[in-house]
Formats: C-alpha cells, structure tokens, sequence
C-alpha cells in the first residue's frame, strides 16, 4: 500500500471528483423525476370528471361502467 503524501492527494481529488460525479447524477435524476411527475399531473388533469349516473332504466342508474 502507498502512503506518500502525493497518493493520498491523489485519492483525496479522486474522491472529491467522485463525489462531485455523483451530485451532478443525482441532480438530474430529481429534475427527470420533477418532470416526469409534471407530465403525469397534466395527463391526469386531462381526464374528464366522473360521467353522470343514469336517471331511467334498468343499466346505469348505481355504477358507470366504461368498456
């Protein structure tokens, strides 16, 4: 094992370069997710409400259901 103080420096910025790789990765995943997240919300706010229940009749007047 190399205990010189120029590899220890050097494990240090190696380190350090990792750890700035990472924060750099970890950053662009929350923005993926913020976006993602956006996408999802605008697809769901496009869903009509609920249909109105049927008033008459023997179909449609307890649940809706779509096919």
């Amino acid at each position: 094992m190399d205990v010189t103080p120029t590899a220890a420096v050097n494990a240090a910025l190696d380190m350090q370069a990792a750890a700035d790789s990472q924060n750099v990765q970890v950053a662009v995943l929350k923005k993926t997710l913020d976006t993602q997240a956006q996408a999802a919300l605008t697809l769901l706010q496009a869903v009509p409400g609920p249909l109105p229940l049927a008033t008459s009749g023997h179909l449609g007047t307890q649940f809706n259901r779509m096919v």
